[in-house]
């Protein structure tokens, strides 16, 4: 099984494209809200050096920004 986690803001456009296409796919996913939670953004950033968001962990692979075949290819 795959395990999904989108980290999002409220305000980041390519957070909801990210979003929008994991429902489209019907791939069950989990979203924490750097914004609302600063200790996970705290994490975040220590895990993978970037600030910007989406940042979408896939099976312990992390894909920067809105980047579908990427979000594919690392699936089972």
């Amino acid at each position: 099984m795959n395990k999904v986690t989108v980290y999002t803001t409220d305000t980041c456009p390519y957070c909801s494209m990210v979003k929008n296409f994991l429902d489209e796919k019907e791939l069950t996913y989990s979203e924490i809200n750097v914004q609302k939670d600063p200790v996970a953004a705290k994490r975040l950033i220590k895990t993978t050096g970037q600030m910007g968001v989406p940042q979408t962990e896939v099976n312990g692979e992390w894909v920067l920004g809105f980047d579908p075949e990427k979000i594919l290819q690392l699936l089972k």
